[in-house]
């Protein structure tokens, strides 16, 4: 049976981000981003995608790979702000303290600067 958010039972999509470009006003489509987990061991990709039309990316992470921690999201954007853009990548590390609230992390992006903060 799908869970609240429509996803299957041994996936957990309690994450989300959304690009948008704040020099256009337009959605940042078609960029890749990483979510990364912190475990012993360092940083390991548990999930991957590119944006949307909308620039939204919503991930399909399994179940127990989700909970309690120390997680990332890595955006390469130099492919989408080109040879002008200043920062060919963003990291956004933040702690997931709850894992059964939804954490979104929305990056606002210009060619040569970013904000983030925690959205709903």
């Amino acid at each position: 049976m799908p869970s609240d958010d429509g996803t299957e039972p041994e996936f957990h999509a309690k994450i989300s981000t959304h690009i948008l470009d704040t020099t256009t006003g337009d959605p940042a489509r078609d960029v890749y981003v990483r979510l990364e987990r912190r475990d012993s061991e360092g940083w390991r990709t548990i999930a991957e995608g590119r944006t949307d039309a909308d620039g939204r990316l919503r991930y399909r992470v399994p179940l127990h790979e989700w909970q309690a921690g120390g997680y990332r999201l890595f955006f390469w954007v130099e492919p989408y702000l080109g040879d002008e853009g200043f920062f060919p990548e963003v990291t956004i590390a933040f702690h997931v303290r709850d894992p059964e609230r939804h954490y979104h992390v929305p990056l606002l992006l210009s060619r040569y600067g970013y904000t983030t903060y925690r959205g709903s």
